[in-house]
């Protein structure tokens, strides 16, 4: 049955944070559904190992070094990419956490850290792609958190940072809908990736598999892309289903 999604063939999309993660799997899923990916992470070595020769070799991937608290890079980044081809999408996905969470342990440069990285690095991406998405009536997907919204162990400079990223996209979605560009907000709950080692302890192993995958995340960011132009999803929620409810973790 044909429920009028589009395809992604040929579509230029820049994912940041794809050496690990949500971003290393949406970048794969990208890729192998045709579009041409430009995969951005301050690890770029470790990025191209991972996303692995096969996909290099189609000619549909390029990585780049890049720091999303550098914002002179990233306008450097966009601009080359838009030179050959306009971005048709945005993917943020790169982010982190710290061990020392608690209020009582945050320092100024850990609390910095979390919002140039996790905030700004959003902000950053956002308006240096923003003409360039204009033009092409484009997509922005942001990697938020259901700690944007609910309480949990992630600490309070995350949740800042992700309820900053919430807020961020709405406000944008209200000034740029009139242009086409369509702005996507994705809160997961619990996703097994690196930064769930960076807690101070851990999940045992019997949690991390009852966790959501990068690729079940990455398949809520293909989703939003291939809606069809006159429909945007604008926040959605995805949930590990036999672990989490919401504000419990």
């Amino acid at each position: 049955m044909n429920i009028g999604l589009q395809g992604l063939e040929g579509r230029v999309v820049l994912v940041t944070g794809t050496a690990s993660g949500i971003g290393l799997a949406t970048a794969k899923a990208l890729v192998d559904a045709g579009a041409r990916v430009h995969a951005a992470d301050f690890r770029a070595p470790l990025a191209e190992e991972r996303l692995g020769a096969d996909r290099l070799a189609t000619g549909l991937l390029a990585v780049h070094q890049l720091d999303v608290v550098d914002p002179a890079a990233i306008e450097a980044l966009v601009d080359r990419i838009g030179n050959k081809a306009p971005l048709d999408a945005l993917v943020c996905c790169a982010g982190t956490n710290i061990l020392e969470r608690r209020m009582e342990q945050l320092t100024d440069a850990n609390w910095r850290l979390l919002l140039e990285t996790n905030l700004t690095g959003v902000f950053s991406c956002v308006r240096a792609a923003m003409p360039q998405l204009r033009r092409t009536r484009g997509h922005v997907v942001v990697v938020s958190s259901v700690s944007a919204l609910w309480p949990d162990v992630s600490g309070p400079a995350y949740q800042a940072s992700k309820a900053g990223v919430l807020a961020f996209m709405r406000a944008v979605a209200l000034e740029e809908h009139g242009r086409g560009v369509h702005l996507t907000s994705v809160l997961p709950g619990m996703v097994a990736t690196e930064l769930l080692h960076k807690r101070a302890e851990p999940p045992r192993p019997e949690v991390l598999e009852q966790c959501l995958q990068p690729e079940d995340v990455a398949a809520t960011i293909i989703f939003a892309l291939s809606l069809p132009e006159r429909a945007c999803l604008a926040e959605l929620t995805i949930l590990p289903n036999e672990l989490q409810a919401l504000g419990r973790t």
